[in-house]
């Protein structure tokens, strides 16, 4: 098994983008430095907000970045160096355009889809891809010219609250990830979503 020790949350920095559905990495670390009681320390050398916690008596180093989406790797690529983080020890949260609001999918490597963030980490990272990825759907606006300001707009109320379900849903199974245990939450993810 391999188990986990970074986790990234994609998003954009400023009060402007805080609550847009591109942010929804953002929001699920907000969420387990409020259950765990901790903040995020800024660290420049890192080009984000991070820090440590201990989930299922295991150490996870949590980042946020602070570049825009599209430069995502450049903090993800400092931290891994810096602690020698392997590219399967990593773990990514971003939004999904291809899963309905209150989705929550697990997968393993793949491409990035046209989502930016993933597309810069790959880039940086020798264009290895196969690190773990949280998939929080944020629904499709039906055409590709939307695209861009359907990610970067605030979600209705209905989709705001099916998006923090899906939140919660990924947070119950963040110990048996940090643990390696991959197989087993993919296929209780997609029992729910299919049930």
């Amino acid at each position: 098994m391999q188990a986990i020790r970074l986790i990234v949350g994609l998003g954009n920095p400023g009060q402007q983008y805080e609550f847009t559905r591109h942010n929804v990495g953002f929001w699920l670390l907000d969420q387990i430095t409020r259950q765990l009681n901790t903040t995020l320390v800024e660290q420049k050398k890192f080009f984000g907000h991070t820090g440590l916690v201990t989930i299922d008596a295991k150490q996870i180093h949590l980042l946020r970045p602070n570049t825009f989406m599209n430069l995502s790797g450049q903090s993800v690529q400092s931290l891994c160096q810096f602690y020698k983080i392997q590219i399967h020890e990593m773990l990514v949260v971003h939004d999904e355009l291809d899963l309905p609001c209150g989705a929550v999918r697990f997968k393993t490597g793949g491409g990035h889809g046209g989502h930016n963030g993933l597309r810069d980490i790959m880039s940086r990272l020798g264009n290895q891809r196969d690190f773990h990825r949280l998939r929080i759907g944020i629904n499709h606006p039906g055409h590709a010219s939307k695209v861009h300001g359907h990610v970067l707009s605030k979600p209705s109320a209905a989709d705001q609250l099916a998006i923090q379900q899906a939140i919660h849903a990924a947070l119950e199974h963040l110990p048996a990830l940090c643990k390696g245990e991959m197989q087993a939450v993919m296929r209780q993810l997609h029992q729910k979503s299919t049930s």
